[in-house]
């Protein structure tokens, strides 16, 4: 009976806890339901984060291309390569997932990575789950990932990325600067040039889709989808002109190395539009290396006094105002300035009483003392350098221009700075100036961005237009100006003697500018100078305007500052002219013929169109010119360089002929002459590197057609 009461009792208590849990949890779940909480997490949150799923859309970064459309720096994939080192990973022994032997893996990835075999030995037996393999492991092209996948090595992977890439490695440098990523943040933001400068138009926005999905991460039928459309970014047009820029690196390079000059500099531009189609200096660096020694575009930045190719626009100033006469004779060597020191010809001497004609091929420091002085007036004069733009930055659209130096204070800094002396100015400044001598008197604004693009509508969002930025001088005192500079490089007498291009009339000025040293004085010594020419062609139309400067190169005894300048001026405008389709003038091209040193300007082409291959072929091997011939055919139907074009020894000549053309083998060829190959079959070129060819997508032998793409890589020799 006891028993049976104690029974009771426990039944009594198991009931009222039972009752009680039930109220406990009835009241848990009408809390849970009236409030939508649990411990302070809203449950709809905790689903929506279960079973919502979201994947990011990646956007690009928008690219900068030349104004033909070919690419300058654009996002490329690349791999990081990375080993899974846990045993944990591999559930099948035949088939693991994580490295098996340290030894073999570090020995096969060595010489693909370029890292020593302890190196990667030691990465791979840390103890972690997983491991990368430093730089040399990073930015992994999709090439050298097929090559490590093809040796099947267990445990090891890849995870795929982008980087910012530059195809042509140092070109254009400074003009379209660099852009880096940020390892923490994972975004890439302009560092340098264009890339900084249009960074907010170049910068991308990653979308994103959200979806429902099963506890499996799977997406469930009907689910209503959250879509943000990825943003990328505008792509930056340049006035750039690829090919006019790969003339000036190859000149700026073979400069480089013969005379090793501690700095140089080079414009080429459009003086119908300002446009500025190509810019590049040295020393220079690799945006995909950013091997860089200065951080400056001494195109825009670097200010200095530039010489005599001041002269230019003192000369202009003279005709326009009247009192330039080319006969008028005065007395050299030595020009006296009251409560100052002499200023002297730069042979200290002079050349006994001279015409100011002489005295402009002659570069007579003293005959535009005299011009500046005594003939235009120091005040006119000013506001002639005022009407020329050197008193304010040219407002080109590059980052960190930097302004003119003028000493106006003295009288005889006001007189030195008629012939390029006192007064400080930068190179776009001069060329800005230039293109009002070259345009009818029409002053030109210098521009590098041609236009900003989306590239997902393309609506142009921004577009540069040609600014006339005043009429400093006439049309018809361009035009004399013009004819007097163009003896500076003809005459008997003209320090331009150097720049003759034979088929073509140049009107220019040669500069020999003083360096500053410590304590303010000049440097002195032969190579201790800047040497620079601004030369514009066609004389009688000029397309074209080269500004080249070189600063204490390394000179034979026999050479003159003129040497490496000349080197690359010639070379930057004979090509660019003939890839213009510019042709020489009748008067120039009868000229040509009469050049007596044919061993140091070449020999001109004579048509081969028509010609027996065979015969074509001896007379260019007679000349030590190598003959390329493309196709199976036994008469030229085409050639390249064209007829009347000046080649010197052992420079290539491309004969077509009829008949199915085959690649020929290009390794070791200049980037000119496959710039030349690309020309005459109509390719569309593409390289990376600089330097020679030891790469060529196109196998030698395959037969190529019109439009196809060539794909080259560039060493630099060792």
């Amino acid at each position: 009976m006891k028993k049976s009461k104690n029974m009771n009792r426990g039944a009594a208590i198991l009931s009222v806890i039972f009752v009680l849990l039930f109220f406990i949890l009835f009241g848990r779940f009408f809390y849970i339901q009236a409030t939508g909480t649990v411990d302070g997490q809203v449950l709809a949150v905790k689903a929506k984060e279960k079973y919502e799923k979201k994947r990011m859309l990646e956007a690009r970064r928008g690219q900068i291309l030349d104004q033909k459309g070919n690419v300058l720096a654009e996002d490329t994939v690349t791999y990081t390569l990375v080993a899974v080192l846990d045993e944990k990973m591999t559930t099948d022994p035949d088939h693991p997932n994580h490295v098996v032997d340290p030894e073999e893996t570090a020995e096969k990835l060595a010489p693909i990575l370029g890292m020593k075999q302890k190196e990667i030995e030691a990465i791979l037996k840390k103890d972690k789950f997983q491991v990368e393999f430093g730089e040399k492991g990073r930015n992994i092209s999709f090439a050298k990932k097929q090559q490590i996948e093809k040796l099947k090595l267990p445990g090891i992977g890849f995870i795929r990325d982008t980087k910012r890439f530059y195809p042509n490695g140092k070109f254009a440098s400074y003009v379209i600067g660099y852009a880096k990523r940020d390892e923490k943040t994972g975004k890439t933001t302009g560092q340098l040039g264009i890339e900084k400068s249009l960074d907010k138009y170049l910068q991308e926005t990653d979308g994103y889709v959200i979806y429902e999905s099963d506890r499996s991460g799977y997406k469930l039928p009907g689910s209503k989808d959250k879509i943000v459309t990825p943003n990328n970014g505008a792509d930056v047009y340049l006035t750039i002109d690829q090919k006019i820029q790969t003339f000036l690196e190859d000149a700026l390079n073979e400069a480089e190395k013969q005379y090793q000059p501690t700095k140089m500099i080079g414009i080429v531009a459009d003086p119908k539009t300002g446009k500025i189609l190509a810019m590049s200096q040295r020393p220079s660096f690799d945006p995909n290396e950013r091997d860089i020694q200065n951080f400056y575009n001494d195109a825009v930045s670097y200010r200095f006094e530039p010489g005599s190719t001041m002269k230019i626009f003192t000369l202009a100033a003279a005709v326009n105002e009247g009192v330039y006469n080319g006969n008028e004779k005065y007395k050299s060597g030595m020009y006296k300035v009251k409560g100052a020191s002499p200023i002297y010809d730069h042979n200290n001497v002079g050349w006994g009483t001279i015409t100011f004609d002489e005295a402009v091929q002659r570069s007579s420091n003293v005959g535009f003392a005299i011009l500046a002085h005594k003939k235009i007036g120091l005040e006119r004069f000013y506001q002639y350098l005022n009407r020329f733009g050197f008193l304010e930055k040219t407002g080109i659209d590059l980052p960190n221009e930097e302004n003119s130096k003028l000493n106006y204070k003295w009288e005889r800094d006001k007189i030195s700075t008629a012939f390029g002396q006192a007064s400080a100015f930068t190179p776009i400044q001069l060329v800005q100036a230039a293109t009002a001598i070259a345009n009818d008197g029409k002053m030109m604004k210098p521009y590098v961005i041609d236009k900003i693009v989306d590239p997902d509508t393309n609506r142009v969002l921004k577009k540069t237009e040609p600014s006339v930025e005043g009429e400093p001088i006439t049309k018809e005192t361009a035009a004399k100006t013009l004819d007097i500079l163009e003896t500076v490089v003809t005459s008997e007498h003209g320090t331009g003697k150097p720049f003759q291009i034979p088929g073509y009339h140049i009107a220019g000025k040669t500069g020999t500018a003083q360096i500053a040293g410590e304590g303010g004085r000049y440097l002195t010594g032969r190579e201790n100078y800047v040497f620079s020419f601004l030369g514009m062609a066609p004389k009688e139309n000029p397309e074209l305007i080269v500004y080249v400067a070189v600063q204490q190169p390394k000179l034979k005894p026999t050479e003159t500052g003129s040497a490496p300048v000349s080197m690359i001026f010639k070379s930057v405008m004979k090509n660019s002219l003939e890839y213009l389709k510019i042709e020489p003038t009748t008067a120039a091209a009868k000229e040509e013929k009469n050049v007596k040193n044919e061993k140091e300007v070449g020999v001109s082409l004579p048509e081969y169109k028509g010609q027996q291959v065979q015969q074509a072929v001896q007379e260019l091997e007679k000349q030590q010119i190598q003959p390329i011939v493309l196709g199976g055919g036994a008469t030229v139907t085409s050639q390249y360089p064209s007829a009347t074009s000046r080649v010197i020894q052992r420079e290539k000549v491309f004969l077509l002929t009829d008949g199915a053309v085959k690649m020929p083998n290009i390794s070791g060829w200049s980037l000119r002459d496959v710039m030349k190959l690309c020309s005459i079959m109509e390719l569309e070129l593409k390289y990376e590197g600089s330097g020679y060819v030891n790469a060529q997508n196109i196998k030698p032998g395959t037969e190529i057609r019109k439009g196809d793409q060539l794909t080259i890589k560039l060493k630099k020799p060792k």
